[in-house]
Formats: C-alpha cells, structure tokens, sequence
C-alpha cells in the first residue's frame, strides 16, 4: 500500500473511526484502526465488535493494499503533524506503516488485516429509511438520556424504535423513568420495522451526523441482527439487543388530577439552584404545586432541596395550576436532563399525587412525554 492524503481529512478521520475501537480486550487487532487503500480512496474502520466506524477520505493511491495498526498511535502521530499531504505505505511484509509528512516521520508496526473483522454495509436492496440529521438528533437526545447505563437488563440498556409507516417511535426506560417520542419520517418505511438499538450506539452516531447536511440512512440487516446506517461517506454498524421491550404505552399516564404549566427556563434555573444541596441528600429536591386564589390568578411552583450539612435553597416560579396543589419530590438529576434537551418555551406537568408518576410535556405537544418516579420525601 502506498497512498497521500492531507492531514486535515485523515485526522478527522481517525478521530472519528476511533470511537469504535475497543478499550480493553483481549483480540489486539480490535485495538486498531483498518486502512484500506482502493478506488481513489482511503478507507478507515475501527470496531469493538458491538459498534463499527468506516469513513473514507480522498487519497492518492500509487499502490492498492490494507493493513491495520495501533488507533491510538496512529492517531496521536497523525495529530501532531502540520496541516500538509501526508503519505502512508506498508513494507514489503506488510507488516509495518510507515508515515511521512515533509521531513517527519515513523514507523508503526501493524497486524494482517486478514484478521480484522468484516463489517456490514449498507445492502442496496435492504429496505432503507431516510431521517434529516438534526431531526434525527433531536428525537434521539429526548429519548437516550432515560436508557439504563448498566446492563443488568440489557433492553433497558437501548432505544426501542419502532417504524410504522410514515411514523417513527422511540422509547427508553431504565426503571424509574421513561421517555417516549413520536415522529414523522420525509418517506414511508415498512409496514413495520421493531429494534431495540443501545443507547451508546445511538450517541455515537448522533455524534457523527452532528454536521452532516445529507439525510441519514438507516437499515436492518437480513439477519435482523445489526443496525446499518449510512451519511455521507461514513458507515456506522451496531449490534441490536434481544429481548422485549417493556410496553410503555401502559405505563405513561394519560389522567391527571393536576395540571401545570411552567416556563422551561426558569425551572430549569431552579432545579439547578436546588441541585447543588440536594446531591448531599440522594439527589432529592420537592416542587410544591399551589394553585391561585382565585380562579384566573397565577399559582406557583416553589422548588426546595435540603442537605443536613450545608443548608437549604428555596426558589419559587410563577405556574398555571389546574386542580389542587401537593408537594412531590424528584430526582434532580433527572429533572435537569429532559429540560435540558426540550427547546420549547412552555412545559406541562401532569401529577396524580405525591407517590405517583409524573409526565412532563412539551406545551401543546403532545409527541414527546417523560415520565420520571417520585422520591420518598424524609424528614428532613
């Protein structure tokens, strides 16, 4: 192999197939990246064996070929370089990457691409799904914030999406909170089409569509097994988890004995405010719901947090309250997240009482709904 590339387009590159390459195993070639040079391109892959990145970068090739060597190293190296063409080639044995730019240059010892493990493109004949790159970000950042981060219940560790149509669900839960989100596709899809996608997989692609401007492509294998998604010239290959999903549809409620409205911001200020005493005290904070005295006067939302060694923070908002006000207590954490990743001015608190289930909403949308547990209020 003998190719030249500039460096700006080959360090974007490994910065990206990077992602996928696996922090500790025991298979060193998983630790590499794959350089492919073929068809007026440089070819770039990286995976963990639960995700693949392949991106490609124009190149001038003198000499077809392939190898595979450290991701780090390579990347490393390939970072300190000046902003020139940079030329890669393999020895005779190719074994090794030698890579020159002006009068720098190094040698990285590399392992048989043979051993590398073969990954999944996108199938011209697979039934393809066609998703703007910020819409699909958006409706993406909803969801994957309520996905359990540890595996002890793998669907919990994933996104279910579901395609009916022209529509597109996506749901996560992780035990104590739950985030759907509905969405329209530019196309129908499938009459039906059912994954359960990881939530990290799903982030690591939001990651990689986060400047593209083409629409992103997505796709199921034949054997129902991987997620294929394509946008641009980078490919991306996810493991899809078994299992099923619980079914949500049952667990967000759809009557409530008190409704509230709220500006974004201000609560968000708030509970952030609350945050800082309440991580001292398992992350708990209390909204206090009053309506108004009289029938059209604004009521208010006063949000509270306690810590036994460092005090307590009181903040009260201005809230339309329908119906009788109570007192329930969240997990700060929580409530920071999804007002985090809502854009809208106006939210909507729907409450049943202290020890039930709260759906926050988007004011006047009803596509989008989380449903975060209640925290036992102690004493303090």
């Amino acid at each position: 192999m003998k190719v030249t590339c500039l460096q700006e387009n080959l360090q974007r590159a490994l910065a990206q197939a990077s992602r996928a390459v696996a922090t500790k195993t025991a298979l060193p070639v998983l630790s590499n990246v794959l350089l492919v040079a073929e068809n007026g391109q440089l070819r770039i892959a990286a995976t963990d064996l639960h995700i693949g990145i392949t991106t490609r970068i124009p190149a001038a090739i003198e000499e077809e070929g392939r190898i595979t060597v450290d991701a780090r190293l390579l990347a490393e190296f390939v970072n300190t370089l000046p902003n020139e063409q940079v030329e890669l080639a393999t020895t005779a044995s190719r074994s090794m990457l030698n890579v020159t730019c002006g009068r720098t240059s190094a040698s990285i010892n590399g392992i048989d691409a043979e051993d590398f493990p073969v990954m999944p493109t996108l199938n011209e004949d697979a039934v393809v799904i066609e998703i703007d790159p910020a819409y699909f970000r958006e409706i993406v950042a909803q969801v994957e914030l309520a996905a359990a981060t540890d595996d002890s219940r793998p669907v919990l560790a994933g996104v279910l999406t579901r395609i009916e149509g022209s529509k597109i669900t996506l749901a996560a839960a992780d035990g104590f909170r739950l985030a759907v989100r509905e969405g329209e596709l530019p196309a129908p899809g499938p009459e039906r089409l059912e994954a359960i996608v990881p939530a990290r997989a799903y982030r690591e692609l939001s990651r990689i569509v986060s400047d593209a401007h083409e629409p992103v492509k997505l796709s199921i294998t034949p054997t129902q097994s991987q997620l294929v998604a394509q946008v641009g010239q980078t490919d991306f290959l996810s493991s899809l988890i078994e299992g099923n999903f619980p079914d949500f549809r049952q667990i967000v409620p759809r009557e409530f004995k008190m409704r509230v409205e709220v500006d974004r911001e201000q609560l968000a200020a708030a509970v952030r405010r609350a945050s800082f005493f309440a991580r001292d005290n398992n992350d708990v904070i209390r909204l206090a719901f009053k309506p108004g005295e009289e029938e059209f006067d604004l009521g208010t939302l006063e949000v509270t947090a306690n810590a036994a060694e460092r005090g307590n923070s009181q903040s009260v908002i201005d809230a339309s309250v329908t119906g009788e006000g109570f007192q329930v207590a969240f997990n700060a954490r929580y409530l920071s997240d999804v007002l985090g990743v809502l854009r809208q001015s106006k939210i909507v608190f729907g409450l049943n009482g202290p020890n039930q289930a709260g759906v926050l909403k988007p004011s006047g949308d009803d596509l989008y709904s989380h449903v975060i547990m209640p925290m036992v209020i102690g004493a303090n």
